[in-house]
This record gives C-alpha cells, structure tokens and sequence, in this order.
C-alpha cells in the first residue's frame, strides 16, 4: 500500500473552534489533530493522505502582527514537513482571507511546499496568492463548507501525487492567468468564425480569452451653485478618532465609522490613520493631509461652499473586498442623500 501524502491545514479562530471575535486578537497555535474543517477535509481524501495537524490563529493578530505570525506558522509547517498546505475555506471573509493567501504566498515561496486554499472570487485575499497557490473557487459564506472540502481535497490529492491538473472550468479552482500551449483539433481561424457564427445566432459558445468586465458609473450631474451646496467628507484612509471607537479594521474593512464633525474646524489633534496599508508618519502629524476637513471649513467660512456636512464618514481600503466597498458606498450614499448633501469629497492614500 503507498504511504499516505501528509497534509498540514490552517485555520482562523472561528473555524478552529476557539471563539468569535472575541478572540480575533489570539497568536498562533499548533495542534497535532483535525479541527474544524479539517476534519471533513480529511475524510475527503479518501484514505490517500491524512491531515497530521491544525494550525489556529486570530484573524487580527495575524493581521496586524504579519512577521510574527508568520515566523510561528512557517517554523511549525517546516518542523513537520507536510507534503502539502491547506488553508481555509476562507469564503469571502477578508481578514481570514488575507491570512490564508500571505500564508500561501509564504510557504509556496520559502520553504517551497505546494498551498491550496479555497475562496470566493471577491475575496482580497485572491489576488495575493492566486498566481502561486491553487485557489478553489467556494460560495461567499461558510454555508458552502460541504460544497468546497470536496473539491480542496481533490486538488490535493492531485497536487499531492504528482497528477496534472486539468483546467480551471474542469477542476472548481480560481483561473491562475497563466496561458499554456495545448493542441487543437482546429486551428484557431476556424475556432475563431464558428464562436462568432455562435454568438450571431445566439447560440452558447466560451471565449477562449475570457476579458475582465469592469464596472461603469455615469457621472453625476454638476451642482450648479456651490455657495448653496452642502459638501461630505468620505475617506478610505483610514482617519479615526484616537483609539479607535469602532475598531475599523486596518485592512479587509468590515466597517465604516461616522463622526460628529460639526464643532471641528480640522482633524488635527484627535484623529489619526489606523490604515495598514502605508506608513502613517506624515498622515499621523497632520490628518487633515488625508481627509481635508480643515480646507474644507475655510471654504464654508469663505462661502465658497454652503456648507461643510456636520459629519465625516471613514473606512479603510486597502485590501477591503469590491462586495465590501460596494456595500459602503451603497449605505453612506444612501444617508448623505437622506440628509440632502449635495456632493462628496471621496479621499483615498
């Protein structure tokens, strides 16, 4: 009988059964046994290989404590030499996501050990480690676990005994933008005529060089007179009162905070950036630098502008999904409309 494929699984502090969170914040931790999904994960193996272990880490500390986490997660995974990582299911949650996809990144790179994880397409966490690690492709929530192990643990299995993958479309993961050269039964002029026959008589056909689809958005229509005009401030900068209240997420956001700007003449002084996505030295000194509030109060005593909204909206963007960001958006746009605001100042880093 062969010997069994060894396979080393990561998981968040949710699915590794320690907590919510509330316990976000917990480091790193090893346990020679199933938790969690890897439990069904191993079962899905069918015998080939076996899960010797379960690393377990809080999506904030791996978040905000990457080197260190890392340095943890990346001792445990040489010492028992697995055959093959496995991280998630992470969903569309995009902390756990960026954890599972640095992980990815950090194992397939130095210690050279092939990762799969699983994902949603929006997931942040993609685009990180999708070029080095096979990513499968899984619903937005956890309630598609039973649908993704199955098809983790075949591209294990596969991966695992040296077995060439078929394509994306064939296999359930996430297309890696690799273009590899295969042989035809027709050359690509004819290919070429029967997909546009196809299409011209509505008949299905697949592109061979799928094209990305962005979103478009018309602009709005132009305020006609600013010196009546009542002007928000929005920021994904990350700009915060000290301490953070509402404990926005320094990347992956989950949330956007509102605060009452209206007796400020500037940031300065009680705010500062909890973005994770550049050094915040300058922003720190000075947040007005990132969300202008001072400027824009001047032009309100100037009457330039009618009047500065008594409230400022924030977030943090760097690695938040495009589901997130759409959500944002929808529900300020939705209360500064309400509110009869009528134009945005929209500041990134």
């Amino acid at each position: 009988m062969a010997e069994k494929f060894k396979v080393l699984y990561y998981v968040n502090q949710f699915f590794g059964q320690i907590g919510g969170e509330d316990k976000a914040g917990m480091e790193p931790m090893y346990k020679e046994e199933t938790v969690g999904p890897a439990m069904g994960f191993n079962s899905s193996l069918k015998g080939e290989g076996e899960v010797i272990g379960t690393l377990i880490c809080g999506d904030n500390y791996f978040n905000e404590n990457k080197e260190e986490a890392l340095e943890y997660i990346l001792k445990v995974i040489k010492d028992n030499n697995p055959d093959i990582v496995v991280t998630g299911p992470a969903f569309n949650a995009g902390r756990y996501g960026m954890a599972c996809a640095e992980i990815a990144k950090a194992v397939v790179k130095e210690l050279n050990i092939p990762v799969v994880s699983g994902m949603y397409i929006e997931n942040p966490g993609l685009d990180v480690c999708k070029d080095i690690a096979i990513v499968a492709e899984t619903s937005d929530s956890a309630a598609g676990m039973r649908k993704a192990l199955p098809v983790m643990a075949n591209l294990v299995r596969k991966i695992a005994k040296g077995e060439e993958l078929g394509l994306p479309e064939e296999e359930g993961y996430i297309p890696q933008g690799k273009r590899l050269t295969v042989f035809a039964e027709k050359r690509g002029s004819q290919r070429a005529v029967e997909m546009l026959l196809a299409r011209l008589n509505d008949e299905e056909f697949q592109t061979e060089l799928p094209m990305p689809v962005f979103d478009t958005v018309d602009p709005a229509p132009a305020i006609k007179d600013l010196s009546k005009a009542t002007i928000a401030l929005v920021t994904s900068g990350g700009m915060v009162p000290l301490g953070n209240p509402d404990r926005i997420q320094s990347a992956s956001a989950q949330k956007w905070g509102k605060y009452d700007v209206s007796s400020r003449d500037a940031l300065t002084g009680e705010y500062c950036t909890i973005h994770g996505g550049f050094d915040p030295v300058y922003a720190n000194e000075l947040p007005d630098r990132v969300a202008p509030l001072d400027i824009l109060k001047e032009l309100e005593k100037e009457g330039y502008i009618g009047k500065a909204f008594e409230y400022f909206y924030t977030t943090t963007g760097t690695g938040t999904s495009v589901g997130n960001s759409v959500k944002f958006g929808t529900e300020i746009g939705k209360e500064l409309k309400e509110a009869g605001v009528d134009g945005v100042i929209l500041t990134s880093t």
